[in-house]
């Protein structure tokens, strides 16, 4: 199938509007549901072939609507309710029953690819780090309870499911965790402190060449980590933020201890990606980064959640 008319659930978030702005030069027909809690409506340029529908995956009727009206042939799942940790109801409304009601959508519409983006948070507390895929699952935040059992519907519906369980993806318009922070203090000349904790990070582009080829119907379906595999403290990434914005001495930086509700690991192993996909990320750390704090001289931190 050489023309894929897209439906892109959350598409004004990060994720989501960078896969906008990738797939439209292709000659893709993309239509964009979101209810803008998270993302913002500007991020979304008034182009042909792109149609933005505002509402809630959480909204069955929406949903219905949208897929027969536009009739997909491939779904990319990024929207997700994260926003307020205390809000349950929501976090289930759109993680769970949204997740529900796109599936069944699908189902009905016999859609060729339905690729879901699932939070590393599913994994808890691992007892191993890197995380291999076959670590059971063992969330305790409301947001990775939801999104795992979201997850785990979809693992059921008998679709051409690929789940991308994902490391911190960088790239335009990323506006949470330690990078812009780092950056935007340090520019104002203002102290910060690092948690004592490892993540991993993956380039925009290294993501992209792994959607290309799970977008292809006769790619295998599952559930995949996708990742570097390398982990680096939130100090490195303090230090790599200094050296780009050509601090000397780099300052002095307090290491803190993970609060009760974070985790001091999270780093996807991506063996069983590369094998099974034959991809690998290329883009180094620091290139990640530099690349990262590049885009914010050019257009600032967005105000993207």
């Amino acid at each position: 199938m050489n023309k894929f008319k897209i439906l892109i659930t959350g598409g004004a978030g990060c994720l989501g509007s960078n896969l906008v702005e990738y797939f439209l030069p292709q000659g893709y027909d993309i239509l964009v549901i979101d209810n803008f809690a998270t993302g913002r409506r500007e991020v979304l340029p008034d182009l042909p072939r792109l149609s933005v529908l505002e509402g809630s995956i959480a909204d069955n009727c929406l949903v219905s609507q949208a897929f027969s009206q536009f009739k997909p042939t491939h779904v990319i799942h990024s929207a997700a309710s994260y926003k307020d940790p205390l809000n349950w109801a929501e976090d289930v409304a759109t993680n769970v029953l949204g997740t529900i009601h796109v599936a069944k959508a699908a189902i009905e519409h016999k859609v060729v690819r339905f690729i879901n983006f699932q939070t590393a948070l599913c994994y808890g507390r691992p007892s191993r780090v890197p995380i291999p895929i076959s670590c059971p699952t063992s969330p305790f935040t409301s947001y990775g309870i939801s999104k795992t059992a979201g997850e785990a519907y979809l693992m059921q519906t008998g679709l051409p499911v690929v789940s991308l369980r994902l490391a911190n993806i960088c790239g335009p318009r990323l506006a949470i965790g330690p990078i812009p922070t780092f950056y935007k203090r340090l520019k104002a000349g203002q102290k910060c402190f690092c948690s004592d904790s490892i993540r991993d990070f993956l380039d925009m582009s290294d993501f992209f060449s792994l959607i290309d080829i799970v977008m292809e119907a006769n790619s295998p379906c599952g559930i995949f980590n996708v990742s570097t595999g390398e982990g680096r403290s939130i100090k490195d990434v303090f230090e790599t933020v200094a050296r780009y914005l050509q601090l000397s001495p780099i300052p002095e930086v307090p290491i803190r201890p993970v609060g009760s509700d974070d985790v001091p690991a999270v780093v996807l192993d991506p063996s069983e990606t590369e094998k099974t996909f034959g991809w690998k990320s290329r883009i180094s750390f620091e290139e990640t980064i530099n690349r990262q704090l590049c885009w914010y001289d050019a257009h600032g931190v967005s105000a993207i959640y």
